[in-house]
């Protein structure tokens, strides 16, 4: 059984900055591949960032040169560093992998962005 525990989000004022991290555990978490995704009130769930076991990372283009995904294989711990917020970035944002044949899920994390 995968497990992903998400910190808690936020509310920020735009141009503020917010981390994310997510624990995961259930897993072989070097090999894994991570994502963060984010849903938007009315709106469908969207890729937000991916970073492979290798550390190869890719964003979503509203959010490139923002945000930052990284890992800490030591820790099992994925982590959304978030820059410069707007107010388009509010959401819920959750982290993801794929792992014995299904996705899992984290708990879901309120991000919000004021004007």
């Amino acid at each position: 059984q995968v497990h992903l525990v998400q910190s808690a989000g936020g509310f920020v004022q735009s141009a503020g900055s917010l981390r994310l991290s997510c624990a995961a555990s259930g897993l072989n978490f070097k090999i894994t591949f991570m994502a963060w995704y984010r849903q938007a009130q009315g709106k469908e769930r969207e890729l937000v960032a991916g970073i492979t076991s290798a550390g190869m990372t890719n964003y979503t283009d509203s959010v490139k040169g923002r945000f930052t995904i990284s890992r800490n294989n030591a820790r099992n711990t994925v982590y959304l560093q978030m820059n410069n917020l707007e107010p388009e970035d509010t959401a819920v944002y959750y982290c993801k992998t794929r792992y014995f044949g299904r996705d899992w899920w984290g708990q879901g994390t309120q991000v919000t962005v004021s004007s």
